[in-house]
């Protein structure tokens, strides 16, 4: 897990984006899309248009991070809405990056077998 300090807001952009993006362009999306400032210590999350890649960019005071993470099997639960933002708990931040149902929580897909 991200070790972000608990002060820290993480806002969700809603739609999709594209995911060839870095953090520099990201960026510039949080700041005139979500009207934000990247910079500030913030956490925020980008979903692709197939819904199983998500990107989170992380202005740490000593640098710039960029996580990414890519489900094997089902989608991230997103918002329906096309635009805008939405702001997440961290226990709400830990559902999404496991797969689960933020807003409702169970399982999106489960391994039929082991091994």
């Amino acid at each position: 897990m991200i070790p972000v300090p608990s002060n820290t807001r993480i806002w969700l952009a809603a739609g999709v984006t594209d995911m060839r993006r870095g953090f520099n362009t990201l960026a510039a999306q949080a700041e005139k899309v979500l009207a934000e400032d990247p910079y500030c210590g913030h956490l925020f999350v980008f979903r692709g248009r197939r819904g199983d890649l998500l990107k989170i960019i992380w202005w740490d005071a000593q640098g710039a991070c960029l996580f990414s993470k890519r489900l094997e099997r089902g989608r991230f639960v997103w918002p329906a809405a096309k635009e805008g933002k939405i702001c997440l708990s961290a226990s709400q931040m830990t559902m999404l990056l496991e797969g689960l149902d933020w807003r409702m929580p169970q399982k999106t897909w489960r391994p039929l077998q082991t091994g």
